[in-house]
């Protein structure tokens, strides 16, 4: 028997682990075989050499962040040519990057984001046209988990010519978006007296006025020109999610999802408004409006998808549960709200349940644990596979239909996409690629006549 558990234990010192797939399966490699990132890292040679034209502050971001300007991976404005057949996506460019969960923020022709280069967690901005480093900014930690692996969690926010940046062992970065140059720098879970989650830290910065929020074990806000605390809320639990900023009832309130609920506060000093319990564990996804002001929260794998309503009373706000529906229960994939319907992962299968009861109108399409975006004015999803595949599928209720599919990259993808115009942004732990998704006539033609920058 001892000989039998030696000889096991051995056999396991063979291999090594990158984490874990969508199913479950254990993401194993022979211990001595090179990882991409050790491969990223032997080439060297790849230290930023320029630096981009240097912006105004008045330069507006064209993605601000995770999940566009409202969080939501909606894409107005912009229709596609879906028969990918004739006028499929064109590659403009692929390179290795260090491993991480971050997507991108855009501004200018810039990209930025966040990857793990050994034993540093780095800032990086590149040229959106080339994807050739243009500056990188690093801090000296190294976080890694059995889950995910290796890297930083969370998206940069871009706000008046700086990027914020939150690292996986709780970093806050606030950096000058031409060049990375430091503006200030706090390590918010030694501020906070919070222990590190066992995923890290995966709280993408939002920027609310004069403060720039993020969550440890409770929301916190830090000047934007100082860097100097200025309030934090209750403590609620481990949280994969980032705090988000809707206006409900006509009033503007940072959103919060925890392990307990959902909490919502007020921007300025960060006043509980009111509070939802939900304690079903781990939350990653962020929450969303219905056309008609109610909020869908969702509680993680298992647990389904709710529709609740926010009320006035006289004592202040209440919360009154419309529905709660099984028959969407997404993991850490976001879902968007259309129609009347809302989008997204059932598990690992794209779905589409009724905003009105949460009644599942389809299921269909394998794309594992991956990522979508809206295109609202054409109906149309762009969803982004675990396998690293771009497919379109008709955002309809009708019945699922894809409308095209075509690869992109390669690898575990459980990264968010990003659309600017026709620039289509992808990344996982391993390679990352820009693509020309061929416009629409209509679409070109509207932005010509705007004299909008249609990037190409």
């Amino acid at each position: 028997m001892v000989a039998t558990i030696l000889l096991a234990c051995g056999v396991w010192t063979l291999f090594r682990s990158g984490g874990i797939t969508s199913g479950a399966a254990a993401d194993f490699a022979w211990r001595w075989a090179e990882t991409a990132e050790e491969r990223l890292l032997a080439q060297g040679g790849e230290e930023p050499t320029t630096l981009a034209s240097p912006l105004s502050e008045e330069s507006a971001a064209d993605w601000p962040g995770f999940r566009g300007p409202n969080r939501d991976s909606t894409v107005p404005g912009t229709r596609i040519r879906t028969d990918w057949s004739a006028s499929p996506p064109i590659e403009l460019w692929k390179r290795p990057v260090g491993p991480g969960c971050s997507s991108f923020s855009v501004r200018g022709g810039l990209f930025y984001t966040q990857e793990q280069r050994g034993d540093d967690e780095v800032v990086a901005c590149y040229s959106a046209t080339t994807g050739e480093p243009v500056w990188r900014h690093r801090d000296p930690v190294r976080f890694w988990d059995a889950h995910v692996g290796a890297g930083p969690r969370a998206t940069p926010t871009i706000s008046d010519g700086r990027v914020y940046t939150f690292g996986a062992t709780g970093i806050l970065n606030s950096l000058d978006a031409d060049d990375g140059s430091i503006v200030w720098s706090r390590n918010v879970a030694a501020d906070t007296d919070a222990e590190l989650p066992p995923w890290g830290f995966a709280s993408s910065p939002l920027v609310v006025d004069d403060v720039v929020c993020v969550y440890t074990n409770k929301l916190v806000t830090y000047d934007i020109d100082s860097g100097d605390p200025r309030w934090s809320g209750t403590a609620g639990g481990d949280s994969y999610s980032s705090p988000h900023l809707l206006t409900i009832d006509g009033v503007a309130q940072i959103l919060m999802l925890s392990a307990e609920g959902v909490r919502s506060v007020t921007p300025a000093k960060g006043t509980t408004l009111w509070e939802h319990s939900w304690p079903t564990g781990v939350r990653i996804v962020q929450p969303a409006l219905t056309a008609d002001g109610d909020l869908l929260i969702s509680a993680g794998e298992g647990h389904g998808t709710r529709r609740i309503a926010v009320t006035r009373e006289p004592g202040g706000r209440a919360t009154e549960e419309r529905w709660t529906s099984n028959r969407m229960k997404p993991y850490f994939n976001d879902f968007v709200v259309h129609d009347g319907h809302v989008f997204g992962f059932d598990g690992r299968i794209l779905a589409c349940i009724d905003v009105e009861d949460g009644t599942r109108q389809w299921k269909g399409g394998r794309y594992g644990n991956g990522q979508l975006l809206l295109l609202p004015d054409q109906d149309v999803l762009v969803v982004l596979s675990e396998e690293g595949e771009l497919a379109l599928v008709a955002a309809s209720a009708d019945r699922f239909t894809e409308l095209a599919r075509s690869p992109a990259i390669e690898g575990k993808t459980w990264n968010h996409p990003v659309l600017v115009g026709d620039l289509l942004l992808v990344r996982n732990v391993q390679e990352m690629g820009a693509f020309r998704l061929p416009l629409a006539e209509s679409t070109a033609e509207s932005a010509a006549l705007s004299g909008a920058v249609v990037m190409r």
